[in-house]
């Protein structure tokens, strides 16, 4: 790791030096791989994905049951968080935003929202500057799309600015588990997962981007701080499937 990526605020693909070019280098990545990227994480996540989104869901229950509820899913990529977000939604309720500023990514996912998730609205945005007034939204949550900021503080400050007072954030991420799980864990994301994404996809940065993102992630106890001093209370993280995933949840004060 160079001492540019070492200081870098959040996200910092290979050759980037600031965060105005870590934000481009993320962007075009996920336009490239954008055809191919919902295989992509069906085969190399075993489907365990499609688990995490809907215990993620389950969690903001007590704010999806209320139809007047503003609830944004930021970082959306192709829709799936937004679609098992909108399945727990009761008929009637307001728009379910869904904000990503990859194009290619978020046009697959208005494709899906057709029919059954019509009522789920997809916004060109970045995630770091929204288009949302402050205090407007009762729930903001990201899914494995949070990691690719270029600035983590400022992310989280943003998410804080649009949320109302005891709004709630959730953040569905990777993690790095610990023990023999996590030796090969290791092992399989370094190693292996970028040969077998690289093959599908085409795109040999993406999948060497991906373990490098997840190791400069930070861990949960800082990740739990950095909230804390974005203004939220009561965080909290819950390992998935031995802690290679988790969700992080908060309140704003």
């Amino acid at each position: 790791m160079t001492e540019v990526h070492a200081k870098s605020p959040g996200a910092a693909p290979e050759g980037t030096h600031d965060t105005q070019s870590a934000a481009l280098a993320v962007r075009q990545m996920f336009d490239e791989i954008a055809p191919r990227y919902d295989l992509l994480n069906h085969v190399l996540s075993a489907n365990i994905d499609r688990l995490w989104w809907w215990k993620a869901a389950r969690a903001f229950d007590h704010i999806l049951s209320r139809p007047k509820a503003n609830i944004l899913d930021l970082c959306c990529g192709t829709g799936d968080m937004t679609m098992a977000l909108h399945a727990r939604r009761p008929a009637g309720s307001a728009p379910l935003v869904a904000v990503d500023f990859s194009h290619p990514m978020l046009k697959r996912g208005a494709q899906k929202f057709r029919g059954r998730y019509a009522n789920a609205l997809a916004v060109e945005a970045d995630a770091l500057h929204m288009p949302f007034a402050s205090v407007s939204l009762d729930l903001v949550v990201s899914a494995f799309g949070f990691r690719n900021l270029a600035d983590y503080q400022a992310g989280l400050e943003e998410i804080a600015r649009v949320l109302r007072p005891a709004g709630e954030i959730g953040i569905l991420d990777f993690s790095e588990p610990k023990g023999m799980l996590g030796k090969l864990y290791r092992f399989y994301f370094k190693h292996l997962l970028p040969r077998i994404g690289a093959t599908l996809s085409g795109s040999c940065g993406a999948y060497t981007y991906l373990p490098a993102s997840v190791e400069k992630f930070p861990a949960p106890q800082e990740m739990l701080e950095r909230m804390r001093r974005a203004g939220f209370s009561h965080v909290s993280w819950s390992p998935y499937s031995f802690g290679i995933a988790g969700l992080y949840r908060g309140s704003k004060q």
